[in-house]
């Protein structure tokens, strides 16, 4: 695994959810009624999934007894099968793709309320992924 690409991709995670928490609204209906911050959190959270899954991709291909999964979700459902990462992490891992493929091919059917649940409730998802890669990477 290249450590200093993980390095570098785990850093954009992070000002991804900082970005995403700066401008995360005090409400539901604040951020149903503001496009632009809408537009930040949206572009932030799918960069945030898409991060993920790229390191999970680079990840599981650095190692040789994993089949590389055909699926931006199985990413995470092989890292938890060989116990790199647990199983509930993987699994809101794999929610977070669910958002992405809704945020990207279908933006006008985005629910705000999930929206603003991941952003006050399941960023920490993104945190507790974060830190089972740095542990890998620094015991490499």
């Amino acid at each position: 695994m290249d450590r200093l690409l993980i390095e570098e991709k785990l850093e954009s995670l992070r000002r991804c959810l900082s970005r995403i928490q700066e401008k995360c609204p005090s409400s539901v209906s604040k951020l149903e009624s503001d496009v632009d911050v809408q537009d930040i959190i949206t572009l932030n959270l799918t960069r945030a999934v898409q991060l993920s899954v790229d390191i999970s991709a680079h990840w599981v291909a650095s190692i040789e007894a994993i089949p590389v999964p055909s699926t931006m979700g199985g990413m995470f459902e092989a890292l938890a099968q060989h116990q790199l990462i647990e199983h509930v992490v993987a699994d809101r891992m794999k929610l977070s793709v669910g958002f992405r493929n809704i945020a990207v091919h279908n933006y006008e059917s985005i629910d705000w309320k999930i929206v603003y649940a991941i952003c006050t409730q399941h960023l920490d998802d993104f945190v507790k992924f974060a830190k089972c890669v740095n542990h890998a990477v620094s015991n490499r």
